[in-house]
């Protein structure tokens, strides 16, 4: 055994702490599974095979995925100062961001898309509102993981950042839904796009995807210039609101600039909102991220 620590370079003590880590990640998963059944009033197991319901599948996978993307914010390992606090402090985020993660789809729900709703077009099987869904839960559990980094320790102070970002979250994903839904509007005659969701267009929830998860990494992007210090937690808040539109806005142009040099001489309107293109909307949901990714890491 002591020749294997040896030659891996790990530590018996960092086993234990990643013994704890996995095991409340896969805990707090299974519940995530549970949880998603029992808030669209189903059974998730026998929605997920005997129904063979693929947007509800996919509306789980987006949560699943979004509270593995806020655990990997709470993870401290051996820089916790005990095994105990590890364990108070991954089970203390993870519960925090299992709960935020529901509660930011019901806020998606009454503010973002209002005009449909998600948990019946789920349940009737609509591919569109479940990638909406997931999408959704994704960008908020970004925007959860840049604060859980962004704090320090664990106290009242440090929740009400918490929840102070996941605020900033809603907020900016309700801006960019209603601006999207504006640019929808324009190009195609007045239609709505919640409609176009509820109708199956596919192709448009893929790019709608690629542009609410931009918006988180640009939301994270912004944090970087920001110190936690719980003693001006609201002005540092507020400016971090207000930088995040600032980003959001300089992502959005860099992402157009990008899209009209790599997709040169096609018809984005024309193939994604009329022809339904999930080809054109998977490459412009590639070229947002991926401009948002670049972004995020120049900034760190």
């Amino acid at each position: 055994m002591n020749t294997f620590f040896e030659i891996t370079g790990l530590s018996q003590e960092l086993i234990i702490y990643l013994a704890i880590d996995i095991t409340i990640a896969i805990l707090l998963l299974g519940a995530m599974k549970f949880i998603s059944g029992l808030s669209a009033q189903v059974n998730a197991t026998d929605e997920l095979s005997s129904q063979d319901n693929f947007a509800f599948g996919i509306s789980v996978a987006g949560s699943i995925a979004a509270l593995g993307i806020v655990l990997t914010g709470a993870i401290t390992g051996e820089n916790a100062p005990s095994y105990q606090m590890e364990i108070i402090g991954m089970l203390s985020y993870g519960v925090l961001g299992l709960i935020l993660i529901k509660i930011g789809r019901v806020i998606h729900d009454r503010l973002a898309l209002n005009q449909i709703d998600k948990t019946e077009q789920i349940k009737a099987r609509n591919i569109t509102v479940g990638l909406v869904d997931a999408a959704g839960a994704i960008a908020t559990a970004i925007i959860i993981r840049a604060v859980l980094l962004w704090v320090h320790g664990i106290d009242v102070s440090t929740f009400v950042a918490i929840i102070a970002g996941f605020v900033v979250s809603q907020a900016m994903l309700v801006l960019v839904t209603r601006i999207k839904e504006r640019q929808y509007a324009k190009n195609n005659q007045n239609d709505s796009m919640q409609e176009a969701f509820a109708n199956g267009q596919v192709a448009l929830a893929i790019r709608y995807a690629g542009q609410v998860i931009s918006t988180a990494l640009a939301v994270t992007a912004a944090s970087y210039f920001f110190e936690y210090n719980p003693e001006t937690l609201v002005s540092t808040l507020t400016a971090w609101l207000i930088f995040s539109v600032v980003m959001t806005i300089l992502v959005s142009l860099l992402t157009t600039l990008a899209k009209s040099i790599i997709l040169w001489g096609i018809n984005l309107v024309e193939e994604v909102d009329q022809q339904h293109n999930i080809g054109v909307a998977s490459v412009e949901m590639a070229i947002s991220i991926s401009i948002a990714l670049i972004l995020t890491a120049l900034m760190a």
